[in-house]
């Protein structure tokens, strides 16, 4: 005699199949960006332009569409890193040439 299984955390047996449909539709939302085929020099260009503060919005659209995130972050990154860097030897080689003083 097969016994009915009981419903998952107490939700009725539809719900939790939609949990489950919702739960593998996040996964692929969440795989699909990061197969984006953008290359790291698309995203490079990208960061530069958002650094700068200056993007028109079909570009920005452009981006979103085809970038992949992880190399947005990196990106993003490898920037402020650069532009720590350079502002550290700016005001080494200002103090350094006395003009500071």
């Amino acid at each position: 005699m097969n016994t009915p299984k009981p419903a998952e955390a107490g939700r009725p047996p539809a719900a939790s199949s939609k949990v489950a449909q919702q739960h593998l539709l996040e996964s692929d939302q969440l795989k699909s960006p990061v197969a984006r085929k953008g290359s790291f020099v698309q995203t490079m260009q990208a960061v530069a332009w958002s650094f700068f503060g200056v993007r028109r919005s079909a570009d920005h659209a452009q981006d979103v569409a085809k970038l992949n995130p992880v190399h947005v972050i990196i990106a993003g990154f490898v920037g402020a890193g650069l532009f720590v860097t350079a502002l550290v030897f700016l005001v080494k080689w200002v103090v350094g040439s006395g003009v500071a003083t």
